[in-house]
This record gives structure tokens, sequence and C-alpha cells, in this order.
């Protein structure tokens, strides 16, 4: 299938992430980002044959870099979110990517 990166999120009143920058890597390009709710996302990373990661900013190389492996999880009592691998890294994690929230 694909690979994507997953640059940014948007969060609700509560912190909630309700939304997702995610960019299609296309012969190791980064595309441009499209906004996909939670629900778009799990349906895209549970596509079989897709890979989906964190992708972060380096300000030293001005480069991205590509973070962790996406997957989905299941609540306890239902209902689907994303999570990267627990590596102890902060900047990996999915709230701690770019705040894409409208000032």
């Amino acid at each position: 299938m694909a690979t994507y990166r997953i640059s940014g999120i948007w969060k609700d009143t509560n912190g909630i992430i309700t939304h997702y920058a995610i960019h299609q890597l296309i012969d190791q390009v980064l595309g441009k980002a499209t906004k996909y709710t939670k629900a778009q996302a799990v349906k895209l990373v549970e596509t079989s044959g897709n890979r989906v990661a964190t992708v972060l900013w380096n300000y030293s190389t001005r480069r991205w870099t590509t973070g962790e492996q996406v997957i989905v999880a299941t609540k306890f009592g239902g209902g689907k979110f994303l999570k990267t691998s627990p590596d102890n890294q902060l900047k990996d994690n999915l709230a701690h990517l770019i705040s894409m929230r409208v000032f």
C-alpha cells in the first residue's frame, strides 16, 4: 500500500486529540499534509500494507526525521485510538507533535 507520516495534531478543549496532520511519503519525499479525523486516521493505520510513523522537525539539520511507528490501540470499554510504540521518548509520542490549533 503506502507509507505515511504524522507531523502534527489538533486537540479539543479537554486536550483530547481530534485530528492529525498526515503526509504521504512518495519516493522519500514528504507530501503536503492532509487533515484527518481520528476515525479516518485509525482506518488508514488499520489498512493492510500501510506503514505510518511520526515525523519530527530537526531544527539543527533543518530536516524531517522519522520518529516512531504508529499503531491502533483499543480503550478499555471500546473505542480505537492511535499511539506510538512506548520507548520513553516524549518527543516521538503523538501528544507531543506540533500543535496545529488555530489561534
